[in-house]
């Protein structure tokens, strides 16, 4: 009897170690990945000539590889890196291939299990002082984020609203939190959203520590009593709830959301490509099997349509999309599918400038900022445009950090710097909305409506 209580205490140990994702015993790549990346390598790999950019997608073509950045390799430019994760029985090839070519590379990640274990594995007791506080500079699961919002909306009555705004492919709830003060039923307000690509983690790790500054700085810090009091901030800490949730439990590198295809066994549309804007043009693919696949027809996503039907519910009041990134260390606005200057750029430039400026302020990390189509490189059917051609001025997606050394696999280490620096910039994004700078909204008025 006390053998088979044993084996029972046992297997349900292991199991609440394969559901719960215990932050202490369950190292997330040894129980749930399967050791599937071990000996997986990450490229970083710079072709200096247009020849040596078409040898590079050939290469890349005759192989199965998940290119990081760009995340297409359409998107590939001479004298611009290419982050590429190469599976173990490519690795050897790739390097030879590339050598004999004389293309330069470097191997930036030797055995992608390892990081991937490091990033997500033995947690520390200095992190877990105790059970019942929640831990900001952790990744948390979907259930564990989902857990702490509700406990946020219980204990923040009087600055916390949580609401669902519809479901996703799988039928989970898409929650979302409403900061502010109530003081009067009209109110500027600011979206934020995080973890719409599944594997880009520190996105729903800031805007949980987005919520967590605003509320226990509201007392003493007078800039965030005052944002709180005049704005209302809509917080989505996981937008692609399926995908994220398939990150954690199957595929660390998953992007997409996890629809599926009648006609193809790939799964999945990339939720920035799925947005009612120049949908499925330029940077975006329509074949259902790439990363930046469009998707059917827009918005088939019921994340994406979920999203834009409350915004565009809102739109009057939402004076500011931002949507939140990894990894590039850049600001960006729009447009995105095009080579274009806005009608307000002067004040979306000034206000991109000083959020960078205060960033920088933080520890010295430089962030680029600009139109995403330069600064970056085209991609049609984004969000950020979408939210900009249907009357919110300020519209803006931030790439967080690193600039590959470590890629989608950020260190819990570098949550809070990371996190930090990017508060200061949203904050000045923030105050920038109680002063008027909207010129040039009324051309924009005129030529959006064929988008709608």
């Amino acid at each position: 009897m006390a053998v088979n209580f044993r084996c029972a205490v046992q297997a349900l140990v292991l199991l609440g170690c394969v559901i719960i994702l215990s932050n202490v015993l369950c190292p997330v790549g040894a129980y749930l990945y399967n050791n599937r990346y071990a000996g997986d390598q990450v490229f970083r790999i710079t072709p200096s000539n247009k020849e040596e950019v078409q040898v590079l997608k050939k290469l890349l073509g005759n192989i199965k590889v998940d290119l990081w950045q760009p995340n297409s390799a359409s998107l590939i430019r001479h004298n611009a890196t290419v982050d590429v994760h190469v599976r173990r029985n490519d690795t050897r090839g790739l390097r030879t291939r590339l050598q004999k070519e004389h293309i330069d590379f470097k191997v930036y990640i030797s055995n992608l299990q390892k990081e991937i274990e490091k990033q997500t594995g033995h947690r520390s007791s200095r992190k877990r002082r105790s059970e019942s506080q929640y831990d900001y500079e952790v990744y948390h699961s979907l259930e564990e984020i989902q857990s702490w919002m509700f406990e946020m909306n219980r204990t923040h009555p009087h600055l916390v609203d949580m609401f669902s705004i519809g479901r996703s492919y799988e039928g989970r709830p898409l929650y979302i939190l409403q900061l502010g003060k109530r003081t009067r039923s009209y109110k500027k307000a600011v979206w934020i959203d995080c973890g719409v690509h599944a594997r880009e983690w520190i996105g729903p790790a800031f805007c949980q520590w987005f919520v967590k500054e605003a509320l226990h700085s509201y007392q003493y810090d007078s800039v965030m009593r005052r944002l709180m009091n005049q704005l209302n901030f809509y917080i989505m800490p996981v937008f692609n709830v399926d995908g994220y949730h398939f990150s954690w439990t199957t595929d660390r590198f998953w992007r997409k959301t996890r629809s599926k295809n009648a006609k193809y066994h790939c799964r999945g549309v990339d939720a920035n490509r799925n947005w009612k804007v120049k949908w499925c043009e330029e940077g975006a693919s329509s074949q259902p099997c790439d990363d930046t696949y469009c998707g059917p027809f827009p918005e088939s996503e019921p994340e994406v349509k979920a999203v834009a039907k409350f915004l565009r519910k809102h739109k009057k009041r939402v004076k500011a999309y931002i949507s939140i990134h990894a990894y590039a260390q850049m600001l960006l606005y729009p447009y995105s599918y095009k080579y274009a200057t806005i009608p307000n750029f002067n004040c979306v430039e000034s206000a991109a400038h000083n959020a960078v400026t205060a960033l920088y302020s933080a520890y010295g990390v430089r962030y680029r900022y600009g139109p995403a189509s330069t600064t970056l490189y085209v991609s049609s059917g984004s969000s950020m445009d979408w939210a900009y051609r249907n009357g919110i001025p300020y519209a803006f997606a931030f790439e967080l950090r690193d600039t590959g050394y470590f890629g989608f696999l950020l260190p819990e280490a570098l949550i809070n710097p990371t996190c930090t620096e990017t508060m200061r910039a949203v904050k000045t994004i923030s105050s920038g909305l109680l002063k008027k700078c909207e010129i040039g909204m009324h051309e924009l008025d005129r030529e959006r409506y064929p988008y709608l």
